[in-house]
Formats: structure tokens, C-alpha cells, sequence
């Protein structure tokens, strides 16, 4: 035995920590920008793969002989399998979407179940040279640290400078490396040691293919994924960025969601903000909260008597593409340059929380709550967070997802408005590239509809249009439902439903 062979086996434990949950955090993240709602797919995602994982340690204790040789076959497989883990969800996804969870929950037990294999297997490997107390207490020790590196690479580094399918790859990489290394410590007692080592290089070939490639391979997908040419793609530590274009029709896209078409989005934005910055009292102080794309500013900017405009948002990309990028700052006339501009990168909720300024107009155009990370910015406790940041007269406008495709969604964020203590009218318009519509006017004071009016240049309002806004046809109108909290996110529930029927 060399004396630093020990040591190696606990960096192995490390590094094999550290991409077991990195396979369950690229899984949970695949599936929840293919089919939304995160808490399902990362609840499924983490239960199947702790089950195929106890499944995988407890048949390691079949392992009677060459348990090197068993450890070394286990990493060639799981570095296979899960550094093809994204290919193979992207062509799935684009090829056969109807058997996306099939193929999902079957890599899940095979790159699960192999995991399993390896801490039993590392285990009775140390215990030779420790006493079996020792071995296990290292050994899980370093695994939990493993784990530990695993969570805090994944979103801060991996994710958004190498995308999910390159992420994949090296992961798969590393646990080639570990097999060499067992390989090169275990040399004399690993039977069939030239095979394993033959399938090592054929796997790490493969990998180092699929990891220079990985750029060109989700270029791929995505462009069988959108119908009109792809000009730009980013992924950011939050989402993923997809600029599209058709002749004039420019798309952009976050998680493969609609964030807008230039060849209507005037209807969106002219309807969410000229509303509530016709009826306030005063204009001069503005707050958007999301609308890092500059279109709803472009709209605000329009008023001489703004004095000050702060836009929170989250992502730095977006607001940066959308500041940078020509054709968007095009569409938006470059509203995020503006001197009468601050940008403010931070979450919405957080940010309001421990910020006291009074705002005149406060417009909320967050994206969609399909999830309960976005759910939490259509809940009563942050409506009435952003109602104590209302002053005298003030006016708020929120985007509240489509009437017709999710009508009790549209109903649940208009009650919960309400439930926060705002005077709330309900609003919807035509978007063709969205379809129906809806957003929310509100105000701490009687919302008093007969304020409206056009005072700046605009597209698509008239007269007539704006009295329309407010009317509801029969298979839209009103439904009860439940108060949307952070305790109870119904609203989540609501708009799955109500989208899955179109889907």
C-alpha cells in the first residue's frame, strides 16, 4: 500500500460527491425549463434518485470479488450516462416529447442506482487501510463536503458560464479521472484491467467530444425548438436568453417563454403603463419592478413631468443584452441609458423590503408565475409591501397573465390585489403573439376610471380602445377563488392548470 493511498480515496470520495449532486441538479434543472413548475420536477427528481440510489447501495453488497474493478465499471457508466444526461433529455424534448419523463425517470434509476454503488464500494476499500469506524466516518464526511461544493458550483459557476449540456460533460469527465486514478492505484489487483481501461479512453473521447461541441449541439435543439432563426443565446445564472428574428419580427425569449414579439409588444406595454400613469396624481417618481427588457421605461419616458425612474430586476444579463444588444435597444429607444434611468440589480421582494422610498407609479411586469420562486411576487404579503411604497394618489399596474387561457390565475392575482388592500380593476387586451391579455389597476385610494386618459404619443390606445379595456365578455369574467400567500401559493396550482388544457 503507498502511504498516500488513503488520502487519495477520500479526494475521490470528494470529487464523486460532488458529481452525484451535481447529476440530480442538472436533472431537476432540465426538467423544470422543459415543463415548469420547479417544486414538482425537483420533488420527483431528488425522490427517484434517492431511491435508485438505495437501490444502488444496497445491491453493492452482491459485490463479493474485484471490488476496484466494480468501482472502475461504475464510474465508466455513470460517466456515460450522466455526462450524456443532457444530449439525451434535449433530443428526447425535441424528438419525442411524449416520452420525455420515460426516458427522464430511466437515466434518473441508472445514474441513481450506479451513484448508490459507490460509497459502499469506497467504503470497504478504506476500511483496509482504516478500521472500519474510521472508514465510515471519513468517508461520509468527505462526501457530505463534496456535496456541499456540488450546491454552491452548480448555480454560482457551472450553470452560467457553461450551460447545462457542457456542465453535463465535465461532470462525466471527472468521473473518468477518478477511474483512471483507481486504476492506476488498484493496477495489480483489478481484474480485466485492459478492457476497463480501453472503455475508459473510448468514454473520455466521447466526453471530450460532447463538451467541445456542447455549444453547437444545443444550438441544435434550440433552433428545432424555435421556428424563427436563432441570433443569440445566454444563459445566465437565473435563466436562459434566446434572441430570435424573422425579417422584422423580433422574439425574446427566457426559459423558452415569450417575453415579447417587436411586432406587438406596444399593445402589452401601452396598456400596462399608460393606465396608471395617466390616473396618478403626480408622475414624477416611477417604480418598475422586472421589465428589464426597457419596454415598459420606453413607455414611462414618455411623460416630461418623470423626473426619476428605478428598475429593479433581477438578472444583470437581461438588463445588459437589452441595453447593449441594437436591436433591442432599438425597440426600446434606449430607455435603460436614459439619464432619468436607475438600475437596481437585486430581487424585487428583498429589495422592496428594506427600501422606504414613495413612489407615484409603481408597475410590476414580472414574467408569468410558473413557478414559486416568481409566485411569491404575486402574493398578498408582497402587494402590501409594494402598497406601503405608494404615495399620495399613487397608481399601480401589474401584469397578471391571460384571462382566457388561465382565467383563475387572472382572478387569483386580481382578489389578492384586493386582499392587500388596494382598490383593484381588472383590465385585458388583445396581444396577437400572446392572446388574451390581463393586467391590474390599483390604487390604495377608489381607483376613478374616468382619470384616464392619452396625453403622450402611442400606437395602438384611442379613446374608444381604453373604455374597452375594462369590459369583460362572459367566458372571461369573474371567478372565485383562493387569496394567493407565501404560505399557501395557490396561484401556482391555478396557472398550471389552467395552461396545461392548451398544451
Amino acid at each position: 500500500m503507498k502511504p498516500t493511498t488513503p488520502l487519495v480515496l477520500l479526494v475521490i470520495t470528494f470529487v464523486i460527491s460532488l458529481c452525484g449532486l451535481g447529476y440530480e441538479l442538472l436533472a431537476g434543472t432540465i426538467t423544470s425549463y422543459f415543463l415548469g413548475n420547479s417544486i414538482l420536477q425537483f420533488s420527483l427528481t431528488i425522490g427517484i434518485f434517492l431511491f435508485a440510489m438505495g437501490l444502488g447501495s444496497y445491491l453493492s453488497g452482491r459485490i463479493e470479488k474485484n471490488v476496484a474493478g466494480a468501482f472502475v465499471l461504475a464510474q465508466v457508466l455513470i460517466a456515460v450516462a450522466g455526462g450524456f444526461f443532457s444530449l439525451v433529455m434535449f433530443s428526447v424534448y425535441t424528438f419525442a416529447e411524449s416520452s420525455f419523463y420515460v426516458a427522464f425517470f430511466l437515466l434518473l434509476l441508472i445514474v441513481g442506482g450506479l451513484i448508490g454503488l459507490e460509497i459502499p464500494l469506497l467504503i470497504r476499500l478504506v476500511n483496509e487501510y482504516r478500521s472500519l469506524n474510521t472508514a465510515v466516518a471519513q468517508v461520509l464526511a468527505v462526501d457530505y463536503c463534496g456535496a456541499l461544493a456540488a450546491s454552491i458550483l452548480f448555480p454560482l459557476l457551472l450553470l452560467p458560464h457553461l450551460g447545462l449540456m457542457k456542465a453535463s460533460f465535465l461532470y462525466g469527465l471527472l468521473n473518468i479521472v477518478v477511474a483512471f486514478l483507481f486504476m492506476n492505484l488498484f493496477r495489480n489487483s483489478i481484474q480485466s484491467l485492459r478492457p476497463l481501461f480501453a472503455a475508459s479512453v473510448i468514454s473520455v473521447l466521447l466526453l471530450f467530444g460532447g463538451f467541445f461541441y456542447s455549444f453547437r449541439l444545443t444550438g441544435f435543439f434550440e433552433n428545432r425548438m424555435f421556428a424563427d432563426e436563432i441570433i443569440l443565446t445566454r444563459q445566465t445564472k437565473y435563466q436562459r436568453i434566446v434572441l430570435t428574428r424573422n425579417r422584422e419580427d423580433l422574439r425574446l425569449y427566457l426559459d423558452g417563454n415569450l417575453q415579447f414579439c417587436s411586432l406587438d409588444e406596444y399593445r402589452y406595454h401601452e396598456v400596462l403603463v399608460h393606465p396608471a400613469m395617466s390616473a396618478a396624481l403626480h408622475r414624477e417618481q416611477v417604480l418598475i419592478l422586472g421589465g428589464g427588457d426597457g419596454l415598459a421605461a420606453r413607455e414611462v419616458l414618455k411623460y416630461p413631468g418623470v423626473k426619476h425612474v428605478t428598475l429593479v430586476d433581477l438578472d444583470s444579463e437581461i438588463v445588459k443584452l437589452c441595453r447593449t444588444n441594437t436591436l433591442i435597444a432599438g425597440l426600446n429607444r434606449g430607455s435603460l441609458g436614459d439619464a432619468r434611468m436607475e438600475v437596481i440589480i437585486e430581487d424585487a421582494f428583498t429589495w422592496l423590503s428594506r427600501n422606504p422610498g414613495l413612489y407615484d407609479v409603481i408597475i410590476a411586469d414580472f414574467p408569468d408565475p410558473n413557478n414559486e420562486s416568481i409566485g411569491k411576487l404575486y402574493s398578498t404579503q408582497f402587494y402590501q409591501m409594494v402598497r406601503q411604497h405608494c404615495a399620495k394618489g399613487a397608481m399601480v399596474s401589474v401584469q397578471a397573465t391571460s384571462p382566457f387561457f388561465a382565467r383563475s390565475a387572472f382572478w387569483c392575482i386580481v382578489n389578492t390585489v384586493r386582499d392587500a388592500g388596494f382598490s383593484a380593476e381588472p383590465l385585458h387586451v388583445n396581444v396577437p403573439s400572446f392572446g388574451e391579455w390581463g393586467f391590474v389597476l390599483a390604487s390604495p385610494l377608489p381607483v376613478k376610471l374616468e382619470r384616464i386618459s392619452l396625453q403622450v404619443p402611442v400606437r395602438y390606445l384611442n379613446p374608444a380602445v381604453l373604455a374597452s379595456l375594462f369590459s369583460f365578455p362572459d367566458d372571461i369574467s369573474p371567478v372565485s377563488t383562493e387569496i394567493n400567500t407565501l404560505d399557501n401559493p395557490v396561484l401556482l396550482t391555478y396557472y398550471l392548470e389552467g395552461w396545461s388544457q392548451w398544451e
